[in-house]
């Protein structure tokens, strides 16, 4: 399927980089012989490209190509790029008189850094409440040995580093962590880390299926741990 996204990183020595893409959560690598642009590519280009997975390893870009707009649509694949229309010839700008003050340059505004989902954000957080209250009262009750809270901070410490490895990876073209583990370490008790590691990190934070199964992840963690302190899997 074809997709659009920015080029981020350009390492013209080594001939590969990087797309950025919102329709992707982990970013796209592309080498040079699969870019077919007439010019070079550069950091800020916008392109389109075709995504592929092989081997296990993040998504590749294939056929990237930059995108040309008319009247507001993407140009269609297998059409020649447009270029540009050639540039006006500069104008001199009037010269300032003296003692004029300058007017200010604006800024664009920053964008926020907070979560797109502020509900989830908020139901998330309240898990995690009753989640730290079911350990602290199985503690107190004696129906937890104490080495439990130790093995609780661990897995989310793990789960966060591997969180931030995979990132790494996505980043470098390297061999990535399986969705699958993942989940598998949310499942264990670490999904609060994994919590943090895709807001912070900015990581597995746009895709919707693995979300979903993130979330599934965490209530059934929840519902094992309150249903263990109950008696009920005893």
């Amino acid at each position: 399927m074809q997709k659009n996204g920015t080029v981020i990183r350009w390492d013209a020595t080594r001939a590969f980089g990087f797309i950025r893409s919102p329709d992707t959560s982990a970013d796209v690598f592309f080498h040079v012989r699969d870019y077919r642009g007439t010019t070079p590519p550069r950091e800020g280009l916008a392109v389109v490209y075709e995504e592929i997975h092989v081997g296990g390893k993040g998504p590749r870009a294939m056929a990237v190509l930059p995108s040309a707009h008319a009247g507001g649509q993407l140009q269609p694949r297998g059409a020649a790029p447009t270029q540009p229309p050639p540039a006006h010839p500069m104008r001199r700008a009037p010269a300032q008189r003296a003692g004029q003050p300058q007017a200010p340059t604006r800024r664009r505004p920053v964008a926020p850094s907070e979560p797109a989902n502020p509900a989830g954000s908020a139901l998330i957080r309240l898990l995690m409440l009753g989640w730290l209250a079911l350990l602290v009262w199985g503690f107190w009750a004696g129906r937890l040995p104490w080495w439990v809270l130790g093995a609780a901070a661990g897995v989310n410490l793990l789960t966060f580093l591997v969180y931030a490895i995979d990132k790494s990876a996505a980043q470098n073209g390297q061999w990535r962590t399986k969705e699958s583990h993942l989940h598998l370490l949310s499942l264990a008790g670490g999904w609060p880390g994994a919590w943090f590691a895709q807001q912070w990190l900015r990581h597995k934070s746009r895709k919707a299926e693995f979300r979903a199964v993130y979330w599934a992840t965490a209530v059934l963690h929840c519902a094992a741990l309150g249903a263990w302190l109950g008696g009920w899997l005893r």
